[in-house]
């Protein structure tokens, strides 16, 4: 068994932080969206919408980012298994982007569903 399997909660923490981390230092698409998530953040505490449509919202951009997260661990993940270049690993690549791009088109249905939802107010 992996001496990694079983840590105490705060040593897996401390990994998922790092993962965060790294996340957000090399990946620029991940910076975009953590600005949009601040965004939103504003837009929320100035529109004031309601518990669920913040629920929603914040789910919404949670998704995102684990999307993006997930993404950015499988390129990592390939690249240092299989260095060069194979239709297999474009594949695969091009499925975890399609992931994210997934995660974004719900997010801005949810937020045009909120200004629709605001605006027949």
């Amino acid at each position: 068994m992996s001496e990694y399997k079983n840590r105490p909660f705060l040593a897996r923490l401390g990994c998922a932080l790092q993962g965060l981390a790294h996340g957000v230092r090399s990946e620029r698409s991940l910076r975009v969206q953590l600005l949009a998530l601040a965004a939103a953040l504003a837009a929320l505490a100035i529109l004031r919408p309601g518990a669920l449509w913040c629920a929603l919202v914040l789910l919404s951009a949670a998704v995102v980012l684990a999307a993006e997260l997930f993404n950015t661990a499988i390129e990592r993940l390939a690249d240092e298994l299989h260095p060069g270049q194979h239709p297999g690993i474009r594949i695969a690549k091009d499925c975890a982007a399609a992931g994210v791009l997934v995660a974004v088109l719900g997010a801005l249905a949810v937020g045009l569903a909120l200004l629709a939802h605001l605006l027949m107010k």
